[in-house]
């Protein structure tokens, strides 16, 4: 194990207790305190959704962090930075809010299971959301941890809009893929409204209805080490990232049986940063 004192950002689409558990709601929760326990800095992120109860997780806003628009499709859109912290983990939270885009009492699909036209515009808000309170922060990260399909546009604009951003100039990125990769499509025009800091359509190279498995095929383009974090990874998406020729850390159930996978992990983080 590295000596370096490394400094992890978590960008999950769900954390427990925040949402019910699962496999991605518990890696959320769990990994960032092993990793913290493992003498790392950690920062973890998370979509504050209509469903979570923010008198009972005890979520307040951020002042200083909060009152910057984020512009999608030439709509103007206020971005609100929220708090809540895990005691018995000693960790904060931050959860990236809108009302236009996460009031909703329903996650990604609603009540008749109707994937919501507007996500990945959600997406897109998230990783710019992210990116830009972890610059207000002036925390420059080593490596970017996204799990979770919302996370899957941050890549993208890592390494294209904010790579000349001093903040962000040395993070690597780690993509850690699960079974919740939608296969619905974006709504009509997310190709474009992708399009930000100088990112081309070459840079994306997406049809105009893609789907969930394509982006997440653009994020692994723009990652330096993916993990399969289930085992019921969509058999494409898998054998498409095992040919990327980058670093691949396949799923072992014993190791999350075990909870040793933070050291596992922990280890990756270290092979992708020589």
């Amino acid at each position: 194990m590295s000596d370096i004192k490394q400094k992890i950002l978590f960008v999950n689409s769900e954390i427990f207790p925040y949402l019910p558990e699962s496999d991605i709601a518990h890696v959320g929760r769990y990994l960032p305190q092993g990793i913290q326990e493992r003498k790392r800095e950690i920062r973890s992120f998370m979509p504050r959704y209509g469903c979570i109860n923010e008198r009972k997780n005890q979520l307040h806003e951020v002042i200083r962090l909060s009152g910057m628009n984020i512009i999608i499709s030439d709509v103007d859109r206020p971005l609100v930075i929220k708090v809540a912290s895990i005691s018995a983990a000693r960790i904060q939270v931050y959860f990236i809010d809108n009302e236009d885009y996460f009031r909703r009492k329903h996650i990604y699909r609603d009540d008749k299971g109707t994937f919501f036209p507007d996500n990945g515009e959600r997406a897109i808000f998230f990783a710019r959301g992210v990116l830009e309170t972890v610059k207000k922060l002036r925390w420059a990260p080593d490596v970017i941890h996204c799990s979770g399909w919302i996370s899957h546009v941050l890549p993208l604009y890592l390494k294209k809009a904010y790579k000349e951003d001093p903040i962000f100039t040395n993070a690597k990125v780690v993509l850690s893929l699960f079974e919740d990769t939608p296969t619905e499509a974006f709504a009509p025009g997310f190709e474009s409204a992708i399009l930000f800091g100088g990112i081309k359509p070459k840079d994306i190279k997406i049809p105009e209805a893609a789907t969930g498995m394509e982006l997440a095929k653009l994020a692994a383009q723009y990652s330096d080490g993916i993990i399969l974090g289930s085992p019921d990874v969509n058999p494409d998406l898998a054998a498409h990232v095992k040919g990327l020729g980058i670093p691949v850390l396949d799923y072992d159930k014993d190791l999350y049986a075990s909870d040793a996978y933070a050291d596992k992990y922990n280890s990756f983080y270290d092979e992708i940063l020589k």
